[in-house]
């Protein structure tokens, strides 16, 4: 690898995710990437474990159509204020202009609730939950990155309606939940933050974020929303009480996005590559035979049936039969970020055993042919629990406490404080230290100090951070 991690995190993830075969931003389109093969694949992986937690929890899969008429997205006057800059318009149909202008769908609320209108009209038909997996389109301004900052997203959201406060503070609940078991799956630690209003999603009583460190930069991996009555009263969205009052419902919405590959890249990764937690790489196992001349079919054999061997236990793996040096193939799978690299040789056939290397460590390790299955499902489970482990270790050895602007302004990473809470001090923070703040952090104890710009006393706690 040409930059270094610890140099320059911005142009070594760019490097890592060409290098690696992500995906391809060469289309004639700025922020509109090609998703390659292998690239595409770890998404599919994170999409299935998604879906199986919102599945778990009484959601359904709906797919809305892409296009939004303009009076219908403007019902909502905070949210088109925060998304007026973004959207995309479609205003003609082959060279008729449109009577009503088209919006290439920024995100779904606009779409979906004059639908919920039309769904709810009882009790009965609460709570609605329903989640897709779509493309969205944002006009993104800035220096456009793979994954992290782009004008075509692949995107989930997970919206629902309750008859109440309480039920959609529950689902509130609910979603920090499944975020925690996605970080989990995805080896991802990460601080849930509660925006500052001036950075909560347009149309929120309140926003959530999930944020993690890549590097030593900030980013947001999800986004739960708690929205209360307000769309609901935008788009009438009504529903008929046991007692036979008419009530606008409460609604809630949940935010995912491909950012979750370049955080894994981000987090994870190193000078030789990707390093994939296990339960989201395309290939959990590489199978790379090492023969002398003389005995090429006979190592080239074995490596078939221990790639057999695993296949039939359920590991995720590839026999890798090119016609090139060992190093070369190690060299493109460590890049890859293959978690676990088996070799095969003369004295493993003969032996019948494999040599198994980790990508995480490199810690090469003899098995038995044996109850291999068995013993790389748990050095896979070994994989995944280090890399959380290790992850988790950085973030945390990456939060400063400052009491000072002076104090923060040669610190990277996450830098914690005491604020007062006003817009006035947080604009100062950011100003002041270069950075964007991330919010009051979630199941972090008060503190007692003083706002690190007005001196008034306070017990909240804030989290700042450069955005990578």
């Amino acid at each position: 690898m040409e930059h270094k991690k610890e140099v320059d995190v911005s142009e070594w993830y760019n490097e890592v995710v060409e290098a690696a075969g992500l995906c391809d931003k060469r289309y004639p389109v700025k922020g509109m990437n090609i998703w390659l093969p292998y690239g595409w694949k770890i998404m599919q992986l994170i999409d299935k474990k998604i879906r199986k937690e919102f599945d778990a929890t009484g959601h359904s899969e709906v797919c809305f159509p892409l296009l939004i008429p303009e009076n219908e997205f403007q019902k909502e006057a905070e949210h088109i204020k925060g998304f007026s800059a973004q959207v995309f318009w479609v205003t003609h149909a082959g060279d008729n202009p449109l009577d009503i202008k088209l919006v290439l769908r920024p995100t779904s609320e606009t779409a979906m609730y004059s639908m919920f209108s039309i769904w709810i009209r009882s009790h009965a038909d609460l709570p609605l939950k329903i989640y897709q997996i779509v493309n969205v389109f944002r006009y993104e301004t800035k220096q456009t990155r793979a994954f992290i900052r782009v004008r075509e997203i692949h995107f989930f959201e997970a919206h629902t309606c309750h008859a109440d406060a309480e039920g959609s503070e529950g689902q509130i609940k609910e979603d920090i939940q499944i975020m925690e078991n996605l970080g989990k799956a995805l080896a991802l630690p990460y601080i849930l933050h509660k925006r500052p209003d001036w950075d909560k999603f347009a149309g929120a009583v309140y926003s959530l974020g999930a944020d993690l460190l890549a590097g030593e930069k900030a980013l947001q991996i999800g986004t739960i929303h708690q929205y209360h009555e307000n769309f609901a009263k935008a788009y009438n969205i009504l529903f008929e009480d046991k007692d036979g009052t008419h009530r606008h419902a409460h609604q809630t919405t949940f935010g995912l996005s491909e950012r979750l590959v370049g955080a894994v890249v981000g987090v994870h990764g190193d000078n030789s590559g990707l390093i994939l937690p296990p339960e989201i790489a395309p290939y959990q196992v590489v199978i790379v035979p090492v023969p002398k001349k003389e005995k090429k079919e006979v190592v080239e054999g074995y490596a078939m049936e221990i790639q057999k061997l695993l296949m039939d236990a359920g590991i995720r793996v590839h026999l890798d039969l090119r016609d090139l040096r060992p190093g070369n193939k190690y060299y493109d799978w460590e890049l890859k970020g293959v978690p676990l690299r088996i070799e095969v040789g003369e004295r493993e056939s003969a032996g019948g055993t494999v040599t198994a290397v980790r990508r995480d460590t490199r810690e090469k390790i003899t098995i038995a042919r044996e109850g291999l299955a068995d013993v790389v499902k748990s050095l896979l489970t070994k994989v995944q629990a280090d890399l959380y482990e290790r992850a988790a270790k950085a973030l945390e050895a990456n939060i400063h406490w400052i009491t000072s602007i002076e104090e923060g302004r040669n610190r990277r990473g996450i830098l914690r404080f005491n604020w007062c809470g006003s817009e006035d001090c947080g604009m100062g923070i950011e100003k002041g230290l270069d950075v964007s703040i991330l919010g009051i952090p979630l199941n972090v104890n008060a503190r007692s100090g003083r706002c690190i710009v007005c001196g008034k006393p306070t017990e909240m706690i804030a989290d700042a951070g450069r955005s990578l």
